[in-house]
């Protein structure tokens, strides 16, 4: 069974408190995949709390949202996320 925490649910807790990235509160509702792409790509780089290379921190952060988000996440929205996974990529030189 999932763990509850005093504000709901753990995932939610995860998303807003990341140990490893500090990150703009609502960027997950972000329009602009660029926008989204570049700002995990900064906090990623500039973490000192992180424990995997910033391209891995970067794309497990947004991947834990899609993934949690679930089918509650709208269809526009989870296409701008999969988009901003490939900017991600393309900033990292990840191909």
């Amino acid at each position: 069974m999932a763990q509850r925490t005093a504000s709901g649910n753990w995932s939610a807790k995860v998303t807003r408190k990341s140990i490893a990235l500090e990150l703009e509160e609502g960027v997950f509702t972000w329009q602009d995949p660029k926008r989204i792409a570049h700002l995990l790509k900064r906090s990623a780089d500039t973490s000192t709390r992180r424990k995997v290379p910033p391209f891995r921190s970067a794309m497990s952060m947004l991947m834990f949202y899609i993934n949690r988000a679930g089918k509650n996440l709208d269809e526009n929205q989870k296409r701008i996320l999969e988009q901003a996974k490939d900017e991600l990529r393309a900033l990292y030189g990840k191909g």
